[in-house]
C-alpha cells in the first residue's frame, strides 16, 4: 500500500492496517522491551497482546475528529457507559463496564500514568478533568491485569497521555472557530538534543453555550491549558542509562453552567433554554500539577521508575440551590421532578413571578483539593530457553484531602433580574476536610510459553480516611467544637488472566479478578468490592478484525455515593446498596473495503455494548439517581444497548469522516419497567463528520459538523431537570505543522 495513505481507524485498540500488514509471529520474536511508566500499554500491539480487554486511541485516530469532548471520544470503546451533562465534556460521568458513572467517581483516572482525580480517595468525584484536546493518546484497560492501576479495580482504569517531548524539533499551530462562537486554538513546540529535551504546548477552548438566557447572558465557558515539560538524558556511553523530567501543568476555567435543568413540558417546548434563575451560576476553577519522573536502567533486564507528584485544584460552582415560597424552602431538584406539586416555586424560578427577599438560595459550593504521592515501578524481565517472564512491582505512598468551606447567599428575583439581599459568611454551609492516607502495593508477574501467557497478580491497598468537620459557628477553625471520625481498610485485591494465541490471526483471552473501591470516612462502613470475570477473542478473518468479550461482576456490596451531581444533598458520604450483578457483552468490528487499493482507504467499525444490570436486594436511599429500590431494579443511567460504527473515505490530499453513535436508552431511577421518557431518557442516533484537506505537507484545512441531523435529544434528568445534547454546529479550521 502507498506509505502516505494513513489507515487509522477511530477509537479501536488494534493494529492499524500498515501495522497488520508485518507477519505477526516475526513481531512476536522481538527482543522484550520495558514499557514507559507513563502509558499502561503504550501501543496497539501491546494493547493486542492484553491478557484483559484493552484498547489504545493513537495520535492518528484522536487527530481523524479532533474532538474536545472526552464523551465523544470514548462512545466509540466498548464497555464504556456514559451521560453527558454540559455538551461539552466539560465534567464527564464515565461508567466502565456497569460501574455507577456519576463523576467518573468509580474508575481510575490517570494522566502520564498518575492519579489525576482531585482527590482520588477521600473524594474521587472527578469536578476536574484533563483535557482531551491536549492529549496524545488515550489508554482504557478492563479486566484482570487493572489491578494494578487502583485504587479502583472493578470497571477499568482510563490513563490519558499527554503530548511526549519530541525526538526532533517540531511544532504546530491548530486554530478552530463556528458555532455558538465556539474557538480552539492549540500552540505546541518541541525539541530534543542529545542530553536535553523541552516542550511548550498551550490550548484554549472556548463558547458562548448553546443555551439561552432571558438576559441574554453567556451560558459558554472559556478553558485555558499549559503544559511545560523539561528532560535531562544521561550520555550513551554511561553505566546506566537514566533520565530525568521535569512536568509543569496549569488549566483555569470559566464556565457559566448550572445544576439547574428544565421540567418535562418546557424541554419539548424549549430544550435549549435557561431559567432566569440560573443567571448567577458559575463554575470557576483552577488545576496545578508538578511531577518529577526519574527512570534507570540498571540493567538490560531491570528499570526502575519513579515518579512524585503534585496536584492541587481549587473550584467554587456559585448556583442556585433551593428556592424559599411561603416561609417553605425545597431543593431544584425536586421542585423541577414534580413541577405541577410547586407551581408558585417554578414561577420564582422562570422569572415570571417577581419574589420577596431571599426566594432563591445560592449556593457558594467552593472547595480545593490537594493530591500528593510517591511511586515507583520496578520492572524486571528475562528469558529463560523459550519461556518469557516478566515482574513488574509497583509501590505508592499517596495523601489527599478535600476541603469544604461553603456558604449560601440570598437573591430576590424582579422583572426576570436577580439582586442579592443577603450575603452568607464563608464557612456558614460547610466547613470541614476529609483526607485519605493510602499505601499501595502491586505484584504483577508475567509468563509467556509458545502462544500461552498468564499473568497473576495480586494489589495490597491500606487506607486511613478521616474527615474533620469544624461547624459553621467556628469559622476560625480553632477546633473549639470539631467533630472527628475515622474509617480505616487494608484489603488484597487478587487477579489472574490469560491470552492464548491459536495462530497469528485468531487468540483467546480471560481472567478473573476481584474488584475493589475504597468506602468513605463513616465508621465502620465496608467497602465496595465484587468479583469479576471476562472471556473474550481478538480475531483478524481475511481482512475482518475484531474483538468479542463477554464479562460478568458479582457484586458483593455496591456503594452509592450522596452526590448533588445526581440529585443529593451533596454530603458524599457514601452508603451500602448490597448485592448487584452486572453481565454483558463487548463487541468491535473493523473492516478497510479497499485494502487493496494503492491510492484510498475505507476502512469502516462498528463497536456494540450490551449491559444488564440488576440490584439483588432491596434498599432505600436518599440519592433521587437511585430512590427507593427494589430487589430486580436495573441500575440507572446505564444503557442496556449502545452501538457506534464510523466509515472514513482516505487519500494522500484529503479525508472525509463520518461517526454515528446510538446512545441507548436508560432509567434515571432505579426499576425494573421498560424505559419511557417519565423514568428514563429514550435512546438517540447522532452523526458527526469532519472532512480535512492538506494542502501541502504541512498545512490542512477542515471543516466539521456535530450533530449533523441536528437532532434535539436529552442526556440526563440529573442534577436537575432535563438538560440537551450538542444541537448542529459547524466549524471550520486549519493545522500547520513546522
Amino acid at each position: 500500500m502507498n506509505n502516505l495513505i494513513k489507515i487509522t481507524l477511530f477509537g479501536i485498540g488494534i493494529l492499524n492496517a500498515q501495522e497488520s500488514t508485518k507477519p505477526m509471529d516475526s513481531i512476536q520474536k522481538l527482543e522484550p522491551v520495558f514499557i514507559d511508566s507513563k502509558v499502561i500499554f503504550g501501543s496497539k500491539y501491546e494493547a493486542k497482546n492484553k491478557t484483559g480487554s484493552s484498547f489504545y486511541l493513537s495520535p492518528e485516530e484522536l487527530e481523524k475528529f479532533s474532538y474536545s469532548d472526552i464523551n465523544r471520544v470514548l462512545r466509540a470503546v466498548p464497555g464504556v457507559n456514559i451521560y453527558e451533562e454540559d455538551g461539552y465534556g466539560l465534567r464527564p460521568n464515565i461508567s466502565l463496564r456497569g460501574t455507577s458513572p456519576e463523576r467518573s467517581a468509580k474508575i481510575s483516572i490517570m494522566e502520564d500514568g498518575v492519579l489525576i482525580a482531585p482527590a482520588p480517595y477521600s473524594a474521587p468525584a472527578a469536578y476536574y478533568f484533563p483535557s482531551v484536546a491536549r492529549m496524545q493518546a488515550v489508554e482504557i484497560l478492563k479486566g484482570s491485569s487493572q489491578i494494578q492501576y487502583g485504587p479502583f479495580t472493578t470497571g477499568g482504569a482510563i490513563n490519558l497521555v499527554s503530548t511526549q517531548i519530541p525526538n526532533r524539533f517540531q511544532g504546530s499551530i491548530q486554530t478552530s472557530y463556528g458555532s455558538f462562537n465556539t474557538g480552539q486554538t492549540h500552540l505546541k513546540i518541541g525539541d530534543s538534543k542529545t542530553n536535553i529535551g523541552y516542550s511548550v504546548e498551550y490550548l484554549n477552548n472556548n463558547s458562548d453555550g448553546f443555551k439561552y438566557l432571558p438576559n441574554g447572558d453567556n451560558t459558554g465557558f472559556d478553558k485555558n491549558d499549559v503544559v511545560a515539560k523539561l528532560r535531562f538524558q544521561n550520555k550513551q556511553d554511561t553505566k546506566f542509562n537514566q533520565s530525568l523530567e521535569f512536568k509543569l501543568q496549569y488549566s483555569d476555567e470559566t464556565s457559566n453552567e448550572t445544576y439547574l435543568g428544565l421540567t418535562a413540558a418546557d424541554f419539548k417546548a424549549n430544550p435549549f433554554d435557561r431559567y432566569a434563575a440560573s443567571q448567577k451560576d458559575k463554575m470557576t476553577n483552577d488545576h496545578l500539577q508538578f511531577m518529577v519522573t526519574h527512570k534507570i536502567d540498571v540493567a538490560k533486564f531491570l528499570r526502575v521508575t519513579s515518579n512524585a507528584y503534585y496536584n492541587d485544584f481549587s473550584r467554587n460552582w456559585y448556583k442556585l440551590d433551593d428556592v424559599v415560597f411561603g416561609g417553605t424552602k425545597e431543593g431544584i431538584s425536586k421542585i423541577l421532578e414534580a413541577p405541577q406539586d410547586y407551581p408558585n416555586y417554578l414561577d420564582i424560578i422562570n422569572g415570571t413571578s417577581d419574589s420577596g427577599i431571599n426566594a432563591l438560595i445560592l449556593k457558594a459550593n467552593n472547595r480545593s483539593y490537594l493530591s500528593k504521592g510517591v511511586q515507583t515501578k520496578l520492572d524486571f524481565h528475562w528469558l529463560s530457553g523459550n519461556v518469557f517472564h516478566d515482574v513488574e512491582i509497583g509501590l505508592r505512598y499517596h495523601y489527599d484531602d478535600e476541603d469544604r468551606f461553603q456558604w449560601k447567599d440570598g437573591y430576590s428575583i424582579t422583572d426576570g433580574q436577580l439582586n442579592l439581599t443577603s450575603a452568607g459568611a464563608p464557612g456558614s454551609d460547610a466547613n470541614r476536610i476529609s483526607k485519605a492516607t493510602a499505601f499501595a502495593g502491586s505484584v504483577l508477574y508475567k509468563l509467556k510459553f509458545n502462544n500461552i501467557t498468564i499473568t497473576p497478580g495480586v494489589r495490597y491497598e491500606n487506607i486511613v480516611l478521616e474527615r474533620d468537620n469544624f461547624g459553621t459557628a467556628d469559622l476560625s477553625r480553632t477546633g473549639s467544637d470539631i467533630s472527628s471520625r475515622e474509617n480505616k481498610v487494608a484489603i488484597f485485591i487478587p487477579g489472574i488472566g490469560f491470552n492464548y494465541k491459536f495462530n497469528s490471526m485468531t487468540s483467546i483471552f480471560g481472567g478473573v479478578h476481584k474488584g475493589f473501591s475504597p468506602p468513605g470516612n463513616t465508621v465502620g462502613q465496608e467497602s465496595e468490592e465484587s468479583v469479576n470475570y471476562e472471556l473474550g477473542s481478538r480475531f483478524n478473518f481475511k481482512g475482518l478484525r475484531g474483538e468479542v468479550v463477554g464479562f460478568y461482576n458479582d457484586y458483593s456490596n455496591l456503594l452509592g455515593s450522596d452526590l448533588a451531581a445526581s440529585g443529593g444533598t451533596g454530603s458524599l458520604d457514601q452508603f451500602n446498596a448490597g448485592e448487584v450483578s452486572v453481565k454483558g457483552i463487548e463487541l468491535l468490528l473493523n473492516y478497510n473495503l479497499l485494502e487493496n487499493n494503492a491510492s484510498y482507504a475505507l476502512p469502516i467499525s462498528f463497536g456494540y455494548t450490551f449491559t444488564d444490570t440488576e440490584f439483588l436486594n432491596s434498599f432505600g436511599s436518599d440519592d433521587s439517581l437511585w430512590g427507593e429500590v427494589q430487589s430486580g431494579d436495573e441500575l440507572p443511567y446505564i444503557a442496556k444497548h449502545q452501538f457506534n460504527t464510523s466509515i472514513s473515505l482516505e487519500h494522500a490530499k484529503f479525508e472525509l469522516n463520518f461517526s454515528g453513535r446510538l446512545n441507548g436508552a436508560f432509567k434515571t431511577e432505579a426499576s425494573a419497567d421498560a424505559v419511557n421518557a417519565t423514568n428514563g431518557i429514550t435512546s438517540n442516533f447522532i452523526i458527526d463528520f469532519v472532512g480535512k484537506y492538506h494542502v501541502t505537507k504541512t498545512l490542512s484545512l477542515s471543516a466539521k459538523i456535530i450533530n449533523v441531523l441536528d437532532e434535539t435529544y436529552a442526556v440526563a434528568k440529573v442534577p436537575a431537570g432535563l438538560r440537551p445534547g450538542h444541537p448542529f454546529g459547524i466549524y471550520g479550521g486549519l493545522n500547520f505543522r513546522f
